[in-house]
């Protein structure tokens, strides 16, 4: 294994690719290019989504409650009024996450499956992006896109990026079919504006940097064709690294409805001790004399057990204190593309082209949304 020194002295592992040797590169066990920006499959959707669900306050609270309610000694309402808009809410939830998991999938599906030119065995190929791998020679022409149809920055500005002048020989198949140089270069980041790498071709090192580089996302203008050699696939492409994985959006109101929720049913805890312990004080003063008229159930035998079953009697029945509908909410997708359950209250705004301005204080007077 081969380590390369950092600046402050500590060893990293370095990252080879060798063009046009698959066999070779093989043996690092570096990632596919395929992508995948989904959060379920089939299996997993269930558990996963229940579980991302149960995270809200509310649903456990009402999860909680249908449980009481199944017990008889202490249940005086009908369970059926719990579990129906607890599962119509979960239902409802579950389906708004499927549908756009099956839109993240349908994106994976045609980015991965998008047709690329990969020069194997000396020969240009029709390839399937997915089956690209770290050290093949790929072509890109004019306008072709690097993998997505975005580019990973939202600037419009052309950046001019060129080879090292000693590949300008390589200028047709037959002399890539036998380029065999190797790049070391640092491992995966999230870096756009950075790269450290060598060349190492004909007992000869030659310097890589980012301007020598073509990120995953890009778009090829103003040439007529390039040919390339990958470095980083998949996952470890810079513009992967810095996606970073799909979570479960949890918006500021989301927090402060499970805050909320906390302090209800700390409310209702209280409530139903009060008045629990009230029905054992009246048990024991009171309800002792009637028990010819109002015997006790056969599991409670004093004031005090009777007291509390009453408390989790209590709880059932005031449960309306935390109504269901607190999480049940109609969010309209905004006409930039995003939802307000996905954006939230806006904190930070961040300005491109800061280049062009001696001064970037700005302020902001109002927002209209027409929803």
């Amino acid at each position: 294994m081969m380590f390369c020194g950092k600046k402050q002295g500590t060893p990293t592992k370095c990252w080879r690719a060798r063009a046009n040797d698959r066999e070779y590169n093989e043996k690092f066990q570096y990632a596919s290019n395929c992508i995948k920006t989904s959060k379920y499959n089939i299996l997993t959707f269930l558990p996963v989504n229940l579980f991302e669900q149960f995270q809200e306050v509310a649903n456990t609270y009402f999860l909680f409650l249908l449980i009481l309610q199944l017990i008889p000694q202490i249940s005086s309402l009908s369970w059926f009024t719990t579990i129906v808009p607890l599962v119509l809410v979960l239902t409802i939830t579950a389906v708004k996450d499927a549908t756009d998991d099956y839109f993240r999938h349908k994106s994976d599906n045609q980015v991965n499956n998008r047709q690329s030119q990969v020069l194997i065995n000396g020969i240009l190929q029709q390839e399937q992006w997915m089956n690209v791998c770290v050290g093949d020679i790929i072509k890109l022409e004019n306008n072709h896109l690097g993998s997505r149809g975005y580019c990973p920055s939202s600037e419009t500005n052309m950046k001019v990026r060129q080879a090292i002048p000693v590949t300008s020989e390589l200028g047709d198949i037959s002399k890539l079919a036998k380029f065999d140089g190797e790049v070391i270069c640092e491992p995966p980041n999230n870096k756009l504006d950075k790269f450290s790498g060598t060349l190492y071709w004909k007992e000869n090192k030659f310097p890589l940097s980012n301007q020598n580089m073509l990120l995953r996302g890009c778009v090829l203008r103003n040439t007529e064709w390039c040919f390339g050699l990958v470095i980083f696939a998949g996952p470890d492409t810079k513009l992967m690294q810095n996606s970073g994985r799909t979570k479960f959006k949890r918006t500021s109101i989301d927090r402060l409805m499970n805050t909320l929720v906390l302090w209800i049913f700390g409310f209702l805890v209280c409530m139903g001790v009060i008045l629990a312990i009230g029905n054992a004080i009246w048990e024991h003063e009171v309800g002792m004399r009637f028990q010819v008229y109002l015997p006790w159930d056969e599991a409670v035998d004093s004031a005090f057990f009777s007291g509390f079953l009453s408390f989790w009697s209590y709880i059932i029945i005031l449960n309306t204190v935390v109504p269901i509908s607190l999480y049940v909410r109609y969010v309209p997708s905004l006409p930039w593309g995003f939802s307000g359950e996905s954006g939230g209250p806006i904190e930070l705004f961040f300005s491109m082209k800061m280049k062009s301005l001696r001064s970037n204080l700005k302020s902001s007077s109002s927002c209209t949304v027409n929803i």
